[in-house]
């Protein structure tokens, strides 16, 4: 099930080997699966990003706010 959630501090994600990039701060999108989160955001000029980050970095974003779920 999606979950709408915003962003609202330095989250970033690690695509393959390379360097962390930041999720920008705004409305998201989330769906939660045991071990991952994927997260979707409008990046855009019609484009838009998508991620999965392991469960448990989600769930520390979340503790710590930068990850604020919508009710």
């Amino acid at each position: 099930m999606t979950q709408h959630a915003t962003i609202q501090g330095h989250v970033t994600y690690t695509p393959g080997d390379g360097v962390p990039l930041t999720i920008p701060e705004g409305l998201v999108e989330i769906d939660l699966a045991a071990d991952s989160a994927t997260i979707s955001w409008d990046a855009g000029d019609n484009t838009g990003g998508l991620t999965a980050i392991p469960r448990d970095e989600y769930d520390r974003y979340v503790r710590e706010g930068k990850i604020k779920l919508k009710d």
